[in-house]
């Protein structure tokens, strides 16, 4: 068995593939958990929180802070029933947020965070926010997301002007005390397609220099009305729209972002993409995601960047597991996961990884972001279809492993990985070179600010590869 060592490149797909984890319809799921389903990270990993720290009964969740409240919405509560970001000013730094963030980046992956805010905090709350954030390399702040809406608190308390404007100001004192957070902004875009400009477009002209990242929410089928209703036919709290205008119309809105930024062009994400099974069902579901997906591949012009699925486990038809009613934290896979699972599988939403010459150990590992990092390629020679293949470490580094187009995590404290999974369902069928890649984000999802570079960077030393063992049959044959 042959084995050439390389140094490799990760960088960014044709278009990421993102996801959510939790928010007001579902919990978070651990990030190990995700990987086994779906058998690679992905591009980042979108948080959903909210923020309103001058708010009574904040920072208790909505629905706990107000349990008698006659709500007929999800949006009825003076603030989002997502769970309260526990960070800011007066903050805890160890709160669940920060827990997530860093299991998803010690998983080989960015940070999306969603949050909704209180329009007129103070300059002292956006600061403490920026704070907390630098520690966790590239971050996406989508701040007050769908804005051009009137279901969120923060559209009750200021005008789509205010709305506007404090985006604005947020990301200029954001990014000057966090120059790792991009921010998003999220808008309705371009909604009927005899129409030429996005929804409100006068009061959110501003926010499209000021952001980052463009981005739209756009759901083909969608039940608003949950949990408080059911969607039947003739009813009035869900829609379905058109799948092939559901992309044009996201195009279209892109086209029209560049055109209010002087023609210059920016990264441009769908935040928020899924077909609700509430409306479809669950075949349709799979066809309709299947279907955009297709457009977008087969679409030759390199516009989308990314899109995230919403979510992974949902408690109504919204995810690709529907949470166990028995037990909150067991997931029910539907039949759109598969659909997802091949899609991002699929050349289109795969990371490009590029050869960087020959390696040697000791060999300094580099990881700036998911679409930036700088890796070791063990070239091995197989003769076939292996009935045992798996790693023994002697070090405790913290890795992400890549074989046969399956990855894996390996965490600081384990010493064995089998990766036999790489073969279920993609079997060696002739003698073959096969690449094992290694990463090494950080180990506790939080970077050395303490390093020059640390801000987006952080690195990792490998001072021996692990031992790899591969086999061609059982240890005992069968004797029958």
């Amino acid at each position: 068995m042959s084995q050439r060592l390389t140094r490799i490149h990760m960088g960014s797909a044709r278009c990421a593939a993102d996801l959510t984890d939790g928010s007001e319809r579902g919990e978070y799921v651990p990030q190990d958990y995700i990987l086994q389903k779906l058998g690679r990270p992905m591009r980042s990993v979108n948080l959903m929180y909210c923020y309103y720290p001058l708010d009574k009964g904040f920072p208790v969740r909505a629905s706990a802070a107000f349990p008698d409240m006659n709500v007929k919405s999800q949006w009825d509560y003076p603030y989002e029933d997502y769970y309260p970001y526990g960070g800011g000013l007066h903050g805890s730094r160890t709160s669940a947020v920060f827990q997530q963030m860093e299991d998803i980046r010690r998983h080989g992956q960015d940070v999306t965070l969603t949050l909704t805010c209180d329009p007129h905090l103070p300059d002292e709350y956006l600061i403490a926010l920026a704070q907390d954030l630098l520690p966790y390399g590239r971050v996406m702040l989508r701040l007050n997301h769908e804005a051009t809406g009137n279901w969120f608190a923060f559209n009750r308390r200021a005008s789509y002007e205010e709305i506007a404007a404090f985006f604005v100001h947020a990301s200029d004192v954001i990014r000057a005390y966090a120059p790792n957070v991009q921010t998003v902004i999220c808008i309705g875009g371009i909604e009927d397609p005899d129409t030429a400009e996005m929804v409100r477009e006068q009061e959110f002209a501003k926010t499209i220099p000021a952001a980052d990242i463009w981005s739209v929410d756009k759901y083909p089928a969608l039940h608003w009305g949950w949990p408080f209703d059911t969607a039947v036919s003739g009813g009035h709290s869900h829609a379905r729209w058109s799948i092939a205008e559901t992309y044009a119309l996201t195009k279209r809105s892109y086209e029209r972002f560049r055109a209010l930024n002087g023609g210059s062009a920016k990264p441009m994400m769908m935040s928020e993409f899924n077909a609700d099974g509430d409306v479809t069902g669950p075949y349709d579901q799979c066809t309709m995601v299947d279907s955009f997906f297709r457009m977008r591949k087969e679409d030759e012009e390199d516009w989308l960047t990314a899109v995230n699925f919403y979510q992974f486990r949902d408690r109504g038809r919204l995810g690709l597991e529907t949470e166990d009613p028995n037990h909150p934290g067991v997931g029910i896979e539907q039949p759109v996961m598969q659909t997802f699972r091949e899609w991002i599988a699929d050349e289109l939403f795969l990371p490009q990884m590029t050869e960087c010459g020959e390696a040697s150990l000791p060999a300094a590992l580099r990881w700036g972001s998911s679409e930036d990092a700088e890796g070791l390629a063990l070239h091995i020679r197989l003769k076939g279809d292996p009935h045992f293949c798996e790693l023994t470490f002697a070090d405790s580094g913290n890795y992400m492993i890549e074989l046969n187009g399956r990855w894996f995590y390996k965490s600081p404290e384990t010493k064995f990985i089998d990766l036999m999974p790489a073969f279920f369902g993609r079997h060696i069928d002739a003698p073959a070179e096969l690449t094992l890649k290694i990463f090494a984000p950080p180990a506790d999802g939080r970077n050395d600010l303490e390093k020059p570079d640390g801000l987006m960077n952080s690195y990792a030393t490998v001072t021996e590869l692990p031992s790899l063992r591969i086999e061609y049959g059982p240890v005992e044959q069968n004797r029958d």
